[in-house]
């Protein structure tokens, strides 16, 4: 996987959203969800991303589609940097970059048909026959294990892992080469996200895809990725392979994080770190290193300098002055 190019790569990636008040929009601020963040995807791989509610992860995810615009820094997909493209080129890289949304009800169309649904990418971008369409949404619903003799019905009608299963369909329709999932099975029963993610995981073995997973819980995070990248008020403090990740924390975040995580077995005992204090804003973050007003660790440095995200290891990058 480390002699992989880079599908994606983001460089020094910021978004800000201006905080406006009185009766002309006076400009008095800056709400920085996403401020400085570097990382790669390697094609083919599987690059998880985690954090509290609030620290920008799904900002950061319709800033690389550019659903959003980023407010400074470069995103290259394929080398291609995405922010210069014009209109042309970007409804030609839509295609190749999909997105599989957190709400499996919501981001559906409660008007339309589920055959509908699939087949809207591909009137759209490919502009199909109807026969061609049909059989191509037979086709992706066979690959999401979904009955096709239901393809004349409403969302409504399917359950939460079914919906997810139509969107996953809708997502690979122009077999694109990059999907994020934005929280894709956090709204699902806990055995409908295995059968979810085994799926996924199939998918991106049969297709060759290349995923950013954002999820909440760990457990599911360890599953599915190759890597995985700890995000903290918009800033990415550290990236790791998967299985050095959990044997090893080394930013003081990152061992909170996997601190909480539940034991299955009575007789485990594992040390659980209490956070202090509440997550800052990120219109007003702290100086020095964020973290460091809830870092048991803090040291004076960290209060003033703001630590780099520095490469300790192959594939290993942690932002702290003090690596655990």
């Amino acid at each position: 996987m480390s002699q992989q190019p880079y599908l994606l790569e983001v460089n020094h990636v910021k978004k800000y959203f201006p905080i406006k008040t009185g009766l002309f929009n006076r400009v008095v601020g800056q709400v920085k969800a996403v401020d400085d963040v570097s990382f790669g995807i390697r094609a083919g791989e599987t690059f998880g991303l985690v954090g509290e509610s609030g620290c920008g992860k799904s900002t950061l995810a319709r800033v690389l589609l550019k659903l959003k615009s980023a407010t400074g820094g470069e995103i290259k997909f394929g080398g291609q940097d995405i922010a210069r493209v014009g209109t042309g080129e970007l409804r030609r890289l839509r295609q190749e970059m999909q997105i599989i949304f957190q709400d499996p009800y919501g981001s559906l169309n409660p008007r339309f048909l589920v055959k509908d649904i699939i087949g809207e990418p591909l009137r759209v971008h490919r502009r199909m026959s109807a026969k061609e369409v049909e059989d191509r949404v037979v086709e992706l619903m066979e690959l999401v294990g979904l009955d096709i003799t239901r393809r004349n019905r409403y969302p409504h009608e399917f359950s939460g892992g079914q919906r997810q299963r139509i969107g996953i369909a809708r997502a690979i329709a122009l077999n694109p080469k990059f999907i994020v999932a934005d929280e894709a099975v956090s709204a699902l029963d806990v055995s409908v996200q295995s059968q979810v993610l085994n799926l996924m995981m199939k998918l991106q073995k049969d297709l060759g895809l290349t995923y950013l997973f954002i999820a909440h819980g760990l457990n599911v995070v360890r599953h599915i990725s190759d890597r995985i990248g700890v995000m903290y008020l918009g800033k990415m403090v550290e990236v790791a392979r998967t299985d050095d990740l959990f044997a090893s924390p080394m930013h003081p975040y990152t061992k909170v994080l996997l601190s909480a995580i539940p034991q299955a077995s009575p007789n485990r005992t594992k040390e659980r770190i209490i956070l202090q204090g509440d997550v800052p804003s990120p219109a007003n973050p702290p100086s020095g290193c964020r973290f460091h007003t809830r870092c048991p660790f803090a040291q004076e440095r960290c209060r003033v300098e703001e630590p780099k995200l520095e490469t300790l290891g192959p594939d290993r990058q942690v932002a702290c002055h003090f690596p655990l």
